[in-house]
Parts: C-alpha cells; sequence; structure tokens
C-alpha cells in the first residue's frame, strides 16, 4: 500500500492472465522446463502466455520496474521452488519474472521491499545473475 502512495502501479497476475482459475493448484517449474500441478497437470502454456501478457503490459505501458511474488513459478525473481513439491527452493526465476528482464525490466520481489518487520527497506535490491 504505502508503495502506491509513491508509485502508479500496475496489478496484474500472469497465471490469471494465462488463464489458470484463482485460487489454483500448487504448480512448480521441472527440470524439463514444464510447469506442473503436483497432481502432475501440465500448465506450461498458461505461464508462457501470462509471462508474453506481462511483456506486452509493460512494452505498452513504458514500465522499467517490476515488483513480483516471491518463490512463484511465474514471478519468483531470485529463487523457485525445486520442482519436488518439498518447499526446497533453488537460486532460479520464473517465468513472468524471466521474460520481463529479458524485455529490459528491472525486477525484485515484494521481500526486497518489505521487511519481516514489515516496514519498507529503503531501495535495497538483490539481482539474480
Amino acid at each position: 500500500m504505502n508503495l502506491g502512495r509513491h508509485r502508479s502501479l500496475v496489478p496484474i497476475c500472469p497465471e490469471v492472465v494465462g488463464g489458470l482459475p484463482t485460487p489454483r493448484p500448487a504448480a512448480e517449474i521441472q527440470r524439463d522446463g514444464s510447469v506442473r500441478t503436483g497432481a502432475g497437470d501440465d500448465v506450461t502454456d498458461a505461464y508462457r502466455r501470462g509471462a508474453a501478457a506481462a511483456v506486452e503490459v509493460a512494452r505498452a505501458l513504458g514500465i522499467r520496474e517490476a515488483v513480483l511474488k516471491a518463490r512463484s513459478p511465474s514471478c519468483g525473481c531470485h529463487e523457485i521452488y525445486d520442482g519436488t513439491f518439498s518447499h526446497t527452493t533453488v537460486r532460479e526465476e520464473g517465468i513472468t519474472a524471466r521474460a520481463l528482464r529479458q524485455a529490459g525490466v528491472s525486477v525484485q520481489s515484494e521481500e526486497d521491499l518489505v521487511g519481516r518487520t514489515g516496514h519498507e527497506r529503503g531501495g535495497e535490491r538483490r539481482q539474480v545473475p
């Protein structure tokens, strides 16, 4: 909410834009690059559609920065779950985070903005190599 007082925000959920319901089953990126739910359903196309739509919105509106959801298979920009549904994370980025970064958008997670105490951090950012 505080960020919205200082910046114009464009809320978008790439997973929903890609055609997935809310709520939706948890999904993780697999070693082969596909995205699957815990039940094994392949939802890769929805994630790719959502990523492409997010890039299109960013380009159309001239967006240069994005704040994304940590550890999401779509939006995770520092780490994501490893595809085993064991809550193990790996240093990797989600499909939308990668697409936005490759399109020239600076990506960060909400955790880069808000510390555990709920106070905004003063612009601290981490970059994925």
